[in-house]
């Protein structure tokens, strides 16, 4: 008799914050409100996922496309964004987390800059658990990305084009030096990826629940690892091929 190989704890977890504005909206208060209460379920968030032995954590904090939204919420969202980065980045030093920004810093302001960049230098050292920041982040913007890099070096004679393969594609991707996440994760209700790591999700496990993000704590973090140890990875292979035998 054999039994399923189950999925063992995720080494990377990735996560859409989906449900700040609703949870505000709820309480008859205005969308700042429950971005400022986010921020607070994200600190717990990397907490948790920290002391479970997770090595890599991927938040979407603002997507390429948030630009859309209404300036004053932009405004707010990118100010919050800053005293964040001022606030906590001592104490995820002092855990001996590291922090990494991911996404295009183009558009934001020279001050939101700095402070990203003293915030990845102080904490670039430390063998804790990563954590990436996906900002003004997309995986349309990042597949591109890779794709000009490659052009650039047919171009310039440092690769022929029959070299090119999906591992050289992959290292022009912003997250080309962590392995592809094992679990994502999206709050809020919605059931889709909007733009998120496109390319790194292929053989990701996919968790979507209707918990608003303030309210995602730690019982609602372990039911998500609860249910990615359920289930069987099986990466293009049938089930029985991925079957072993039980411990003797």
């Amino acid at each position: 008799m054999t039994t399923q190989s189950k999925a063992s704890s995720p080494s990377h977890i990735c996560v859409i914050m989906d449900g700040n504005g609703r949870w505000a909206k709820k309480r008859l208060m205005p969308r700042s409100f429950g971005h400022r209460k986010g921020v607070e379920a994200t600190r717990r968030c990397v907490e948790f996922f920290a002391t479970a032995g997770v090595k890599y954590l991927t938040l979407f904090a603002f997507s390429s496309e948030n630009w859309n939204r209404p300036d004053d919420e932009v405004s707010n969202l990118m100010e919050l964004f800053m005293r964040s980065l001022q606030r906590y980045t001592d104490e995820l030093h002092d855990q001996g987390l590291r922090i990494r920004f991911i996404g295009d810093r183009d558009q934001f302001s020279d001050k939101l800059c700095q402070q990203i960049e003293q915030s990845e230098v102080k904490t670039e050292n430390n063998r804790g658990m990563t954590v990436n920041i996906a900002a003004n982040y997309g995986g349309q913007w990042d597949i591109v990305n890779a794709a000009r890099q490659l052009a650039t070096r047919v171009q310039e004679g440092d690769i022929n084009i029959a070299d090119i393969d999906a591992q050289q594609f992959a290292s022009g991707l912003v997250l080309d030096d962590a392995p592809n996440p094992d679990l994502f994760i999206r709050t809020g209700g919605e059931q889709r990826i909007s733009n998120f790591l496109l390319w790194q999700l292929a053989y990701t496990e996919f968790y979507f629940c209707d918990c608003l993000w303030p309210d995602f704590d730690e019982r609602e973090m372990q039911l998500a690892i609860d249910e990615f140890q359920r289930r069987q990875r099986r990466f293009g292979k049938t089930g029985e091929q991925v079957e072993v035998a039980p411990e003797c």
